[in-house]
């Protein structure tokens, strides 16, 4: 059960929510892809994209699996913050303005995260609202970025060029791809790292990411490697990128987009896997063919959320079977053989496959890193959700001895 906030004054036999248990296993909500992203709103927070009290208090208004009530209060609080961003713009206060533009993107984002209702007017706007917010938090604050449109096939990728303001005349170029279900603007453990150590990053929405997905309609595709190509065309576009020194990295379904990436461009020179995988429908599938032997109505609740996401972002039919059949298409089995780039593998304690970055590290013939999050680090779960500075201190300091 989530947690539920406790009445002032009041007192529980069972002290701190916390006590005795480790704090990857205490649930902010029944749904599992609602907690998780609870969990990586939180964490954001190390970086000033979100901030701890606002979070706690959409929490607490949130019911398990619903969706509608998710997005309600997400964006509820993102247009205050809007509303409060504003008034401070018109009134010359850029710092503050900018600081309530970025929280408010978060926000908005995150009504989207858990909304699998593409008809719906609310996913055109709030679209075009976390954009504008992030856009505008660029404008009035000192960090360095810019709006990009990369072309790609027939039309182009949203994306951000971020430029390393302590980078040489050349400098390398990382490629950030986000995970299946986050946006490229919250990647900001990869960017916001490379950009202190003199790495320009280039992030990006992909088929089926964020904005490509939400206003173009563009879905996911197995041959990523034919999306991460145009992108590093782009990038090498830019005077101060040294050619010789890309790198790619990705989070969740990103890492392992990044090594279908890495096994077909020998452009790239380094690959960051985080979490490593090699077959991403491997755990999913088997997950659903257990649940679809099951009566309809004894089913979790979010499994029907989850088969109509995945129908959703990957243009496959809206049915157990056809979920598991368009996630056979993403195993990669047979492509990382052909990586010869230093990669790092990241593992930890609490992944949600725990046997997926073995898989791929043993899968690997070229020079490799199995970075493992222990529970001492407090960066166990998928992608380090909660801990990342954590996760780039590590990250970073790989980078730096192999990039």
């Amino acid at each position: 059960m989530p947690i539920k906030p406790r009445r002032r004054g009041a007192e529980s036999q069972e002290g701190s929510p916390f006590a005795g248990h480790p704090w990857t296993e205490t649930k902010f909500n029944g749904s599992i892809i609602m907690d998780a992203t609870i969990k990586l709103v939180l964490g954001l927070s190390a970086y000033g994209m979100s901030q701890m009290a606002e979070v706690l208090d959409v929490v607490s208004k949130l019911k398990d699996n619903d969706e509608e009530v998710w997005c309600a209060t997400w964006s509820d609080m993102a247009k205050r913050l809007m509303e409060r961003a504003q008034q401070a713009e018109s009134g010359g206060k850029a710092v503050s303005a900018a600081q309530e533009y970025f929280r408010a993107s978060t926000y908005y984002r995150c009504a989207l995260f858990c909304f699998a209702k593409p008809e719906d007017p609310r996913m055109v706007e709030y679209s075009n609202l976390y954009k504008q917010c992030f856009a505008k938090y660029l404008e009035l604050s000192d960090f360095q970025g810019e709006v990009v449109a990369i072309p790609y096939e027939d039309t182009a990728l949203p994306g951000y060029f971020f430029r390393s303001p302590v980078a040489g005349d050349k400098a390398p170029l990382l490629v950030v791809t986000p995970g299946r279900d986050t946006f490229a603007e919250d990647a900001i453990q990869i960017y916001g790292g490379a950009l202190k150590r003199g790495i320009h990053c280039l992030v990006y929405d992909g088929p089926g990411q964020g904005a490509a997905l939400r206003l173009q309609g563009l879905k996911f595709r197995s041959d990523w490697h034919n999306v991460v190509g145009p992108v590093i065309d782009f990038g090498l576009t830019f005077d101060c990128v040294d050619p010789e020194k890309v790198g790619v990295a990705g989070m969740s379904m990103g890492g392992l987009l990044s090594v279908k990436a890495a096994a077909h461009d020998k452009r790239v020179k380094v690959c960051i896997a985080n979490p490593g995988n090699v077959n991403w429908g491997s755990g999913i599938g088997k997950v659903l063919s257990k649940v679809k032997i099951m009566p309809a109505a004894m089913r979790p609740p979010q499994i029907a959320n989850l088969v109509a996401d995945y129908a959703w972002k990957h243009g496959c039919e809206a049915t157990i079977d056809g979920v598991v059949d368009v996630l056979r298409e993403y195993d990669y089995t047979a492509d990382v053989k052909n990586i010869t780039c230093p990669t790092l593998v990241i593992d930890g304690a609490a992944e949600m496959t725990p046997e997926a970055p073995k898989e791929l590290y043993d899968a690997l013939d070229c020079p490799k890193t199995h970075l493992f999050f222990d529970e001492g680090t407090c960066g166990q779960l998928h992608s380090q959700m909660g801990a990342p500075l954590t996760s780039e201190e590590y990250v970073f300091d790989w980078v730096a001895d192999n990039f």
